[in-house]
């Protein structure tokens, strides 16, 4: 910053012709515009100015270093008027990690709305269900599901819950009957994910709530979905993935009442002292967003 000062005043002391005029747009001495001038000579090891008691010019080091240094503070002065912006209005890049399903069926397009608000953000999300850092693979915000650890150190707010469903096609039922207990389950045709293991499996208390043995498996939400459209079997999902179908009568609820507690959604981020307005609203937008989006159909 003393380098940027010393520019300052040696720019103002040329424009202006003397030192205490550059002194009185500084709004500092005229001693201390000399002081300035005499460093940046001193550094450079050249004379910039040549000066007696009527006038002053520029040497020949003095003009080329006059030039370029207006460049300099020119681009400097633009560069700081770019993060005014960014700390007065949302713009840059908003980097958002989430899980797989959830952000493909919900964050996605609630995060395209959110840039129509503020188109100058570059939206990025990567989806995955493997554990994200977001500080060691700079991401502003996380969404995730279930609980948190208690040692966390990032900050979190809750956005609503994530509810399972099980439904299956009207044909299916018709076919093969609607199961009235959890333990009837094992006597249908089930769709399985490949992903879910005896840690992440969804539970009734100590039972496994779903068919370890299932008739159709796949690693991806959106291929069980279309499975359990085409009347393949009885599908375990999240509700925000099936909510569509189940109101328009293309899948049937069943067993609501043997589906374990829902799981806690969180938009999680860095603690910061100075929260970017990217960061800081579009964290507002989700939270006003997601508890109507996440409500039962």
């Amino acid at each position: 910053m003393e380098n940027l000062r010393a520019l300052s005043a040696f720019i103002a002391a040329v424009d202006a012709g003397s030192f205490s005029e550059a002194a009185k747009k500084l709004d500092i001495t005229a001693v201390m515009v000399g002081k300035y001038v005499r460093q940046l000579e001193q550094e450079l090891g050249v004379r910039l100015l040549e000066r007696n008691t009527r006038r002053q010019h520029l040497t020949e080091a003095g003009e080329i270093w006059y030039q370029e240094a207006r460049q300099i503070l020119a681009q400097l002065q633009w560069a700081r008027s770019r993060i005014d912006n960014l700390k007065r209005f949302p713009s840059g890049s908003l980097r958002i990690t989430a899980p797989t399903t959830l952000g493909s069926t919900l964050i996605a397009g609630l995060a395209a709305r959110y840039q129509q608000q503020w188109p100058d953000v570059r939206i990025e999300l990567a989806l995955s269900d493997h554990y994200v850092s977001l500080i060691d693979e700079g991401f502003d915000v996380a969404v995730r599901v279930g609980a948190l650890p208690e040692d966390s150190p990032l900050v979190a707010r809750c956005l609503g819950e994530y509810q399972m469903v099980i439904c299956a096609a009207p044909a299916y039922l018709t076919q093969y009957g609607t199961p009235q207990t959890p333990s009837e389950l094992s006597q249908h045709r089930c769709l399985g994910n490949m992903l879910w293991n005896k840690q992440n499996a969804w539970r009734l208390g100590e039972i496994p709530l779903w068919p370890s043995e299932t008739t159709y498996n796949t690693n991806d939400g959106q291929a069980l979905r279309q499975a359990a459209l085409a009347g393949a079997g009885m599908i375990l999902q999240p509700l925000v993935l099936l909510a569509e179908d189940i109101a328009a009568g293309r899948l049937v609820r069943v067993l609501d009442d043997a589906l374990p507690p829902p799981r806690p959604i969180h938009i999680l981020w860095q603690q910061d002292t100075h929260p970017s307005p990217k960061r800081r609203s579009f964290i507002a937008f989700l939270q006003q967003q997601m508890p109507a989006r996440l409500a039962l159909p």
